[in-house]
């Protein structure tokens, strides 16, 4: 079985994630985390709903956060298999600034150990797990990115012979559930949890979609679209999301993986400075922008 492995830089591209309403997931993920909205564009498979994305003020990969907004979506369950938990880091100054916002805004914020040291968990107001920790040796104004992800996986030996065989992760030496991105200077990781867990989860407001990993390019795309064909796997298509190029996977575990490039940016459809302050549409459905914007859920950012 070929191994392949990913950006030797940083390894997570992004999370996405269900919401219910626009309003209250910009103002939580811009006012509580601090984050920028760098686009505001809609679900290139649903055009009628949103498709927000909060990160640094320049739409790094490593920093981003998505989210599908929209009023009528059902809250989700949380169960396997599931990516359970969202982890971020930052610098010290960053997160006493995070939880005092957080605090200040009523949203639970809670302390608990572990292998990275202390970490703090909390929930946006759909039910999205995060925790929260101190990077080491990052100075202190340095904002949130992106640290690894924890998976509930429906088959935790399977989905660990998957990271390790086709991905090229490598076990880390902190704990024994997690798997880190080879190479990774930063050391992006998947932790899995085994514990048991009575329900299936059913996506919905509150769970996340898929995590997306960082390809170096699009030949380095393909590679990994062979390696997953390889391993006897279902891939789809290439697939232009205006910002970056994807593949898409349900991996053995039962979570969704996506493979996407870095380029060409944010930028390409409005200025740098401007990031995130209109509605942006992909060539398919500027015919349809009074209609789409007509259906929209109601968003007053």
């Amino acid at each position: 079985m070929r191994r392949h492995q990913l950006s030797k830089t940083t390894g997570l591209h992004h999370v996405t994630a269900f919401a219910t309403d626009p309003t209250r997931n910009a103002r939580f993920y811009t006012e509580v985390f601090g984050l920028s909205l760098v686009k505001r564009t809609v679900n290139f498979d649903d055009p009628f709903t949103w498709h927000l994305y909060f990160g640094d003020a320049g739409g790094r990969p490593g920093t981003l956060l998505t989210h599908f907004p929209n009023p009528r979506m059902a809250r989700g369950t949380h169960g396997t298999p599931e990516i359970v938990e969202t982890a971020l880091c930052c610098g010290r100054a960053t997160l006493d600034a995070l939880v005092d916002r957080a605090e200040q805004a009523g949203v639970a914020v809670n302390v608990h150990g572990g292998v990275d040291g202390d970490r703090w968990s909390l929930e946006d107001p759909d039910g999205m797990r995060f925790s929260v920790g101190v990077e080491a040796g990052a100075e202190a104004a340095t904002g949130l990115r992106l640290a690894g992800t924890v998976v509930r996986p429906s088959d935790a030996d399977a989905f660990a012979g998957f990271l390790t065989g086709v991905l090229g992760f490598v076990a880390s030496t902190k704990a024994a559930s997690r798997f880190e991105v080879a190479g990774a200077e930063d050391g992006d990781w998947v932790e899995i949890d085994s514990s048991a867990a009575g329900d299936r989860s059913k996506m919905g407001a509150g769970t996340v979609h898929h995590v997306a990993w960082r390809v170096d390019d699009e030949a380095a795309q393909l590679a990994v679209a062979d390696a997953l064909r390889e391993a006897g796997l279902a891939v789809t298509p290439v697939l232009d999301r205006q910002y970056f190029r994807s593949i898409y996977c349900r991996v053995p575990g039962g979570v969704i993986f996506e493979f996407a490039t870095d380029g060409p940016g944010f930028a390409v459809d409005e200025p740098a400075g401007e990031l995130g302050r209109a509605l942006k549409l992909p060539a398919q459905y500027e015919t349809r922008r009074a209609e789409i914007e007509a259906r929209l859920p109601r968003f007053d950012d």
